[in-house]
């Protein structure tokens, strides 16, 4: 009899139809049965041995709540017997609904109940036990995951004593993932927490990869990626962390639609075995990133999101050196201007922080130019290895990317048509904080833009990331910045920036709440194992 293995995860939600996502432990059909009809079934599709499907729900009606239940081989496997959590359900929005999106980065598996958390309560834990409490209650209508799922290259003690049973450690990689069915061992600590793992049946979610779902400052540079390929381990690490992350993380992203137009998906589900398929796909993506999109677009009512892939997309030439390929580039272009008026807030969701405190920004733009060998061969191998040693590569490290992203969000904003809000969603910095842009000289858009950075979920907060974040933002960081991008011969960035909210500290999440035009932000801290507390509010747009 087949087994429920992982999920259901929730993913995509609109107002009739909806996609929830499983694993189960042999082939089998996977049947999604919601009340009044609702409901829908798939097949299972086989990877490296594993059996997973991804169930097109139909027959939903706008603006209800739709308990549903999960059958593989008509057997009922969800909900669990004897689970303590409220029945899953799918809430379909209405027109006109509001929009209550979370987002966070950054997440450590949570240790089993027995051990001590010693990074302290996780977010998602918390989140779900007060949506648990009072399933009527206010709860996101979407979770968006900016990066940092799971963590190839930094494991627990748990999955080390489990890699360690598989082979020796003391071959490269040692303790971190070297291949596909390492990755699935992430992916089960991470998603089969109690509490995470009824979240994600009950809440959509959106997610896009960062650096440690594959290694530490992934396509840093062109050096680091040379580096890389000549290590014996690396390819098969990349490989494998881009076909799990298609199979985990991706494809729920899609709509319908979209997956069913999509002919790797189709032909994964027609083979017997779709491993050589999506290795084939993973081998073509790191030869050609232009040949893959990761990014992708979800319209939430009169919201729209758009999620950024900036890791594997990344142009690194140093003579052409871009955040985004040309490709992603045109994408995101026409993605953010696409019929004017339609959308009252545009959301950018990156996992990495646009505006940064001044000092930051300035080292990066100083760090770029040296590598770019403004200042000759010797500094630009001091950039270099000063690049690596210090994650030195966030859109301020790619100069003309961040000038573009500045004139994309200044002209999407503009006009009689504009949003009321353009914000940038992005995580990665292990701190939370808020910033707003300025433009000289009136040339800046009508709506209001923010910088909306959140991190960790669970995850260690290192003393000396807090004090170089307060100190980045002072008056004095500002002066010492200059004094750096003076060295380098960098420009003047095209706008300035200050800081409105922040810097915050803790595992944590941001929640906006979107309504006709307007749009308000809290910031929300784990306090214990069943409490967020609410740390900063405000409102963004009245």
């Amino acid at each position: 009899m087949a087994e429920l293995r992982l999920g259901p995860l929730l993913r995509y939600v609109d107002g009739s139809a909806a996609t929830v996502w499983v694993e189960a432990s042999r082939p089998c059909a996977v049947r999604v049965r919601g009340a009044d009809g609702a409901g829908g079934e798939a097949r299972t599709f086989q990877v490296a041995g594993h059996h997973y499907a991804l169930v097109p729900v139909t027959g939903l009606t706008p603006g209800t709540t739709t308990p549903y239940e999960v059958l593989l081989d008509g057997t009922g496997v969800w909900p669990l017997p004897d689970s303590p959590f409220p029945p899953s359900v799918i809430r379909t929005p209405a027109e006109g609904d509001t929009v209550r999106l979370a987002f966070g980065s950054c997440r450590w598996a949570a240790p089993p109940a027995d051990e001590e958390d010693p990074v302290g309560p996780d977010a998602l834990d918390t989140l779900a036990a007060r949506i648990a409490a009072d399933p009527d209650g206010e709860r996101p209508d979407v979770l968006v995951l900016l990066g940092d799922q799971v963590y190839a290259d930094e494991t627990s003690k748990a999955t080390r004593r489990w890699l360690a049973a598989r082979r020796d450690l003391r071959d490269p990689p040692g303790a971190e993932v070297a291949d596909y069915e390492e990755y699935t061992r992430l992916y089960y600590e991470s998603w089969l927490d109690p509490e995470v793992r009824w979240l994600l049946s009950t809440v959509p979610s959106c997610m896009i990869f960062d650096d440690h779902d594959v290694v530490d400052d992934w396509n840093t540079s062109a050096a680091w990626l040379a580096d890389m390929r000549a290590t014996p381990w690396w390819r098969e690490r990349l490989l494998s962390g881009l076909m799990s992350y298609w199979v985990h993380q991706h494809l729920g992203n899609l709509p319908p639609a979209e997956l069913a137009a999509d002919p790797l998906y189709a032909a994964v589900r027609e083979t017997p075995d779709g491993t050589d398929l999506l290795r084939a796909f993973a081998c073509r993506a790191d030869a050609d990133p232009a040949s893959v999109r990761w990014s992708y677009r979800r319209d939430f009512g009169r919201v729209r999101l758009l999620m950024v892939d900036t890791r594997a997309a990344r142009v690194l030439d140093e003579d052409a050196r871009s955040m985004l390929h040309p490709g992603e580039a045109r994408w995101l272009r026409e993605q953010a201007l696409d019929a004017p008026g339609s959308y009252d807030h545009l959301l950018i969701g990156t996992s990495l922080p646009w505006l940064l405190p001044h000092l930051v920004h300035d080292a990066e733009a100083w760090n770029a130019a040296l590598c770019r060998g403004e200042r000759g061969e010797r500094w630009a191998r001091f950039g270099e290895n000063l690049r690596r040693r210090a994650d030195l590569e966030h859109w301020a490290a790619f100069p003309s990317s961040f000038d573009a992203l500045a004139a994309l969000i200044a002209e999407a904003g503009s006009g009689e048509r504009a949003p009321a809000t353009v914000c940038v969603l992005s995580g990665d910095v292990h701190h939370a904080y808020v910033a707003e842009p300025t433009w000289p000289h009136g040339s800046g858009p009508g709506a209001r833009v923010f910088q909306l950075t959140c991190s960790p979920v669970h995850n260690a907060i290192p003393p000396a990331i807090r004090l170089g974040f307060r100190f980045g933002w002072s008056g004095l960081a500002r002066v010492l910045g200059r004094r750096f991008a003076g060295h380098g011969g960098c420009p003047t960035p095209p706008i300035d920036w200050r800081r409105t909210g922040g810097p915050w500290f803790g595992n944590q999440l941001m929640t906006l709440t979107l309504r006709g035009r307007s749009a308000r932000l809290r910031l929300e801290q784990a306090r214990g194992a069943a409490r967020l507390q609410t740390v900063a509010e405000s409102v963004l747009a009245p």
